[in-house]
């Protein structure tokens, strides 16, 4: 990484144990990236335990970034340096590190003890078995305790400043200002100034380090110059920031205050925590004591009048299973976002999939159609949650918004739209009887919505519930013609909303091969399509994002394809709903290790289009060891 052939991209690992604060070191490279004006992608990975025994393999805690002077879609494959806090995070990261990468080892934590933790025989730092890459060990932890003495920290204090040191010979690596991180640990313990300049020591003397240590080759000072934007304001935001922002915005542009009910689930949570401190924009957020609570809950606060709200993740996504029937039933606008995490069950809580697809179109008792919607990114996001508003209040629905552990956590650069941009879709409320001087609660308008009526409206009282309502009035009617009707119109609705026509994301409206995503995959799918164009490959990308109702055109655009390859995060659901509605030989390639696909798995998959060999298309990606411990890794 000389500075005499600087890339216009580098992607960097932090590993270590899940007490390092890899983390906080990750996002607070990531502002200093942002504040450079490079675009970037973050990938950040969680341990699933809520504290793994300490310095072993399970315990490991990364943080990706993938930054450079040009587009960034992902948060890169392999990384370019790999910085290592022990040996665990070592070994769980090292096969995910290009050939010729560095690593950057901080020697002070390869113990007897700790080799012994992550399953090695002999220290690799001194064996010869990491030859192939380049490799920089030093004390990191007695360094960083040299740079804390004046403040009077006892060992293990300062030792909790070693992701700070780490940081700041990152910050010089890539001649990023030390300056903004100054700032925010100030703030961060305004109320612990000592700490505070403690931290801002160890921060200083690893830049330092890098600026005066006489090191040999690896350690090379690298300056990638921001990529060219256009003028405005950007925010770097994760997921769920940029959602609870869209959910704000869909509220302001519905007019109307919103009610957030919520309970705490991994990756869901962040939602919660970002909506609380936006009160202000006529925002309240309740923390119920269960799933189904929280749900019902939001269900209350639309019927009153207000835009209700509710998140989670699948299995709390299951448990509020029942009151989306009761939403759909009673026909009150409802937005249910839900962060898909690695299942069933309990799963990997921390670890990012797409397999509640079935779950989200299909998965409640009866004949119970809701829109969905996927957002592909941290900042589609906030698009996705004002588009979830907009048909929830304009076609009276539930609408359950998708994403997932990836885009949740992983942060991007946004540019903060003008308001203006964005057309209001103001509630309606009936305020006077609906048919002479009677009240007719489920007539329907020509989107085949019914009225929305506050409680308390004078002469408008009518009943509400989840038993089957007789057209029209609303009355109890369990009469088969009734229930038959009802059924009809309630899908008659949801397949009448308006949603825009599908566009082809990269490549032509036909051809040789057609690969078809939607969610979190969008990035890997639209680089390696862009790679395989470039090598002459007759191949085009479709990302979709109105999952249901599909946009009217999609069918025809499918079909003008000669063959169709869905890669997704689960076993191959978007692509049973492709071939259910449009007939479509779509083929699945599949992955559910908990990882997001690489360009490298995608550029391959793609590549068995075009090499001549019969049959040999589609199918499931191999589990990937580089990023997560195989029980293989665990006892070789």
């Amino acid at each position: 990484m000389s500075q005499g052939s600087a890339p216009d991209a580098v992607t960097v690992r932090f590993a270590g144990d899940s007490g390092d604060g890899m983390q906080l070191t990750g996002g607070q490279f990531t502002l200093s990236t942002a504040l450079a004006g490079n675009d970037l992608a973050t990938f950040p990975d969680f341990p699933a335990e809520i504290r793994a025994p300490q310095g072993t393999l399970f315990g490991v805690s990364a943080f990706q970034i993938n930054f450079g002077s040009r587009r960034i879609n992902t948060a890169g494959d392999a990384p370019d340096v790999l910085v290592a806090m022990n040996p665990a995070a070592l070994k769980v990261n090292l096969e995910a590190l290009k050939p010729g990468g560095l690593i950057i080892a901080d020697t002070g934590e390869f113990t007897k003890r700790n080799l012994d933790k992550a399953k090695y025989d002999r220290n690799p730092l001194e064996d010869g078995s990491l030859a192939k890459w380049d490799l920089l060990a030093f004390d990191i932890s007695e360094l960083t305790v040299e740079a804390v003495k004046p403040f009077g920290l006892g060992r293990k204090d300062a030792l909790r400043s070693k992701n700070m040191w780490t940081l700041g010979l990152a910050l010089w690596m890539f001649d990023r200002p030390r300056e903004p991180i100054h700032q925010w640990l100030r703030e961060k313990f305004r109320s612990k100034p000592d700490i505070a300049d403690a931290n801002i020591a160890a921060l200083d003397a690893g830049h330092a380090y890098g600026e005066t240590a006489e090191l040999a080759g690896p350690l090379q000072q690298l300056h990638i110059p921001p990529v060219e934007s256009a003028p405005g304001l950007y925010k770097t935001v994760t997921g769920a920031e940029s959602i609870s922002l869209g959910l704000v915005a869909g509220a302001q542009l519905a007019e109307l205050p919103m009610f957030f009910g919520g309970y705490p689930i991994t990756p869901a949570s962040a939602i919660l925590h970002h909506l609380s401190r936006l009160k202000e924009f006529g925002v309240t957020t309740f923390q119920a004591e269960d799933e189904i609570a929280a749900i019902c809950a939001a269900i209350g606060a639309s019927y009153a009048g207000q835009l209700g709200v509710t998140s989670s993740s699948g299995p709390g996504i299951a448990l509020k299973t029942e009151a989306m029937g009761l939403a759909i039933m009673t026909e009150l606008p409802l937005v249910i976002v839900n962060s898909q995490r690695g299942g069933p069950s309990t799963g990997l809580p921390t670890k990012t999939e797409q397999s509640d697809l079935y779950q989200a179109v299909y998965g409640r008792n009866g004949d119970a159609p809701m829109p969905v919607i996927a957002a592909r990114s941290p900042s589609d996001a906030f698009e996705c949650a004002i588009e979830a508003c907009r048909i929830a209040v304009q076609y009276m629905t539930p609408v359950m918004l998708l994403t997932d552990g990836y885009i949740a956590n992983a942060a991007e650069p946004w540019k903060v739209p003008d308001p203006a941009d964005f057309a209001p879709f103001p509630a309606k409320f009936l305020e006077q009887k609906n048919a002479g001087d009677n009240l007719l609660p489920y007539a329907r308008d020509e989107n085949g919505k019914r009225p929305w009526i506050k409680p308390g409206t004078p002469g408008l009282m009518h009943r509400i519930g989840g038993i089957e309502k007789a057209q029209g009035t609303g009355h109890i009617d369990y009469s088969p013609a009734n229930h038959q009707a009802m059924t009809d119109a309630r899908a008659a609705k949801i397949s009448g909303v308006a949603v825009p026509d599908q566009d082809v994301a990269l490549g032509s409206t036909s051809g040789k091969l057609a690969v078809v995503g939607w969610g979190s995959t969008y990035g890997p799918i639209h680089q390696a399509v862009g790679r395989a164009r470039r090598r002459g490959m007759d191949v085009s990308h479709i990302h979709v994002r109105h999952i249901w109702p599909l946009p009217a055109n999609l069918g025809e655009l499918l079909r003008a394809y000669d063959n169709v390859l869905v890669p997704e995060m689960n076993t191959g659901q978007f692509k049973t709903v492709l071939r259910d509605q449009y007939l479509v030989d779509a083929r699945p390639l599949t992955k559910t290790s908990g990882q997001p696909f690489s360009i490298a798995e995608l550029e391959e998959a793609i590549g068995t289009y075009f090499d001549g060999i019969a049959g040999n298309e589609g199918g499931e990606v191999p589990v990937n060891d580089t990023q997560l411990p195989s029980p293989e890794a665990m006892n070789p």
